[in-house]
């Protein structure tokens, strides 16, 4: 018996199928709960955590160092009296008693606050963490988190009356808005 006549035996008592020719599709016009569910991931989109800051990995610091960074371009002038505590502390955050997590929203949320705000000069309060499980937890986390960020121009631990190194004096940019300002300002003087 040839693989023809083989094949042919074996598919005699097989039927075909009956295949509808029309698919039945939905109406195009969406219900008012669909729009409503669309609306709402739209939205859950828009409002997701734009937070590029990250826990993954911190570098630990010590209850009592002294934190200090400055980026290229900020005037040593400058960077000393940040570092004296000779400026304005127009905003404050107090980070004690917060998990990792809620600091990271906080800090975020505070400099975007402070940046919409035209604040140049912020105080962060996060404690040194002396005789826990994890010494300086938070503020190895701000240590990490502050360079990060581009509108940070420079960070320093506080002077003692200001929190010493349980505190950061942190330098902002100006805002496009304010360096017009400055820049009409000085240039009235000539």
């Amino acid at each position: 018996m040839s693989d023809d006549e083989l094949f042919r035996q074996q598919m005699q008592d097989v039927q075909r199928l009956k295949v509808s020719p029309k698919v039945a599709l939905k109406s195009q016009r969406a219900t008012d709960d669909t729009l409503k569910q669309r609306r709402a991931a739209a939205q859950a989109i828009t409002e997701q955590d734009t937070n590029f800051l990250s826990a993954d990995h911190i570098d630990p610091v010590g209850p009592l160092d002294v934190l200090d960074f400055r980026r290229d371009g900020v005037q040593h002038g400058v960077y000393k009296n940040l570092r004296l505590g000779k400026y304005n502390i127009d905003a404050r955050l107090d980070l004690h008693r917060m998990t990792v997590e809620q600091a990271r929203s906080a800090l975020f949320q505070f400099i975007r606050d402070c940046i919409e705000h035209d604040i140049r000069c912020a105080l962060i309060t996060h404690g040194k963490g002396e005789g826990r499980e994890q010494p300086a937890l938070l503020k190895s986390c701000v240590a990490n988190w502050l360079p990060c960020i581009d509108e940070v121009l420079a960070f320093h631990s506080a002077q003692k009356h200001h929190g010493a190194s349980g505190a950061t004096y942190i330098l902002l940019k100006k805002s496009e808005r304010k360096r017009q300002e400055n820049w009409e300002k000085h240039s009235k003087r000539q």
